[in-house]
């Protein structure tokens, strides 16, 4: 078994954790409160803001020209198509993408992004494609399991996002990042791959907070 396949293994609970939350289920069964399509959208676009910083961090610690092109094509997949699935929601909670940027972070979406900036200031190459992984991954299994349990046709309404996640769809670099993180486990020491395990599985859990948080619509305990 692959050092992924293992680390999928492991993460299986939390990853069926995620196919049961409700926010999950109900863009499968097509109903969904707007104002939890907005807050999501809204941390999302600030998570996709420092996910791209990350990419650049990455970008300089790469040896060769082959990783640099895939972390720098991953920067423009954001930029300029990862946008399409922000759009579904806006369109079904009735409102403007440009209305729902540059907000500050709830609670759960800070702590996702510091835990990934902090892999990323301190880790090794592999440490940051083992932290940042279950994002891409998380969201294709949605989309298969989405996809392979409801069955939507055209007319659903979040056709698009189901559409655009599942293992067909627009996101393909899931397998891409596999890849890579495999090449680099062969050569990493046993701590660092525990370190690694570590990185991806806490990923994962703030993978199933970031949906509880758009779900409940998180903000800071205290006003001001």
């Amino acid at each position: 078994m692959s050092f992924t396949a293992e680390l999928r293994k492991t993460a299986d609970p939390i990853y069926k954790a995620i196919f049961s939350h409700p926010f999950v289920q109900g863009i499968g069964k097509g109903s969904l409160p707007a104002d939890s399509l907005i807050h999501y959208v809204k941390q999302d676009f600030e998570y996709l803001n420092t996910f791209m910083q990350i990419y650049g961090i990455a970008i300089s610690r790469c040896e060769n020209r082959e990783d640099i092109a895939m972390f720098a094509e991953q920067i423009g997949f954001i930029l300029h198509s990862e946008t399409h699935p922000h759009h579904n929601f806006c369109k079904v909670a009735g409102v403007r993408y440009e209305d729902l940027q540059y907000e500050p972070l709830a609670p759960t979406a800070h702590h996702y992004t510091r835990h990934m900036l902090d892999v990323a200031h301190r880790g090794s190459l592999a440490e940051i494609l083992a932290v940042l992984l279950p994002c891409p991954w998380t969201y294709q299994a949605i989309g298969d399991y989405l996809y392979e349990t409801f069955q939507p046709k055209a007319n659903h309404p979040f056709f698009d996002w189901i559409s655009f996640y599942r293992s067909n769809g627009e996101m393909g670099v899931t397998k891409q990042f596999c890849k890579r993180l495999d090449d680099l486990a062969a050569h990493a020491t046993e701590q660092e791959k525990e370190r690694m395990q570590d990185h991806f599985l806490k990923s994962c859990q703030l993978e199933y907070s970031f949906w509880e948080m758009a779900y409940v619509k998180e903000k800071w305990p205290v006003a001001y």
